[in-house]
C-alpha cells in the first residue's frame, strides 16, 4: 500500500508559479511510474504530466507543455510539478498517482494510488 501527500496548491495570480510536491508514506517511489492530473469543477480527471522510474522520461498534455515541468528526487521519495505562467484555466485540484506496471500511461484508470489532492487556484 502506497500514501501519497500532495502540497504545495494555493491561490496565485495569473503569470505567476507553484510548486507542487508529492510525497510517499512509509516508503519510497522509486518503483513507480508516477503523474500528475487534475480535474476543474464539472470536469472529468484529466492527464498533466508524467515522469518514468528512473526520471529519465517525462511527457506533458499540450496544454502545459512548455509551462510546467515534473521531477522526481535521487531518493525518489518525492515528485514535483513546477507550474510557470499559470493561467486561470489551470485552476483545478491537482493531483498526484503512483503506476506500478511497467508501462507508464496516461489513463486516469490505469494508475495504483492516488493522493487527497491540492487546490489551486488562478486568478485572472
Amino acid at each position: 500500500q502506497v500514501q501519497l501527500v500532495e502540497s504545495g496548491g494555493g491561490l496565485v495570480q495569473a503569470g505567476g508559479s507553484l510548486r507542487l510536491s508529492c510525497a510517499a508514506s512509509g516508503r519510497t517511489l522509486s518503483s513507480f511510474h508516477m503523474g500528475w492530473f487534475r480535474q476543474a469543477p464539472g470536469k472529468e480527471r484529466e492527464f498533466v504530466a508524467r515522469i518514468s522510474r528512473s526520471g529519465g522520461t517525462t511527457y506533458y498534455a499540450d496544454p502545459v507543455k512548455g509551462r510546467f515541468t515534473i521531477s522526481r528526487d535521487n531518493a525518489k521519495i518525492a515528485v514535483y510539478l513546477q507550474m510557470n505562467s499559470l493561467k486561470p484555466e489551470d485552476t483545478a485540484v491537482y493531483y498526484c498517482a503512483a503506476r506500478a506496471l511497467s508501462l507508464a500511461t496516461m489513463r486516469v484508470q490505469d494508475y495504483d494510488y492516488w493522493g487527497q489532492g491540492t487546490q489551486v487556484t488562478v486568478t485572472s
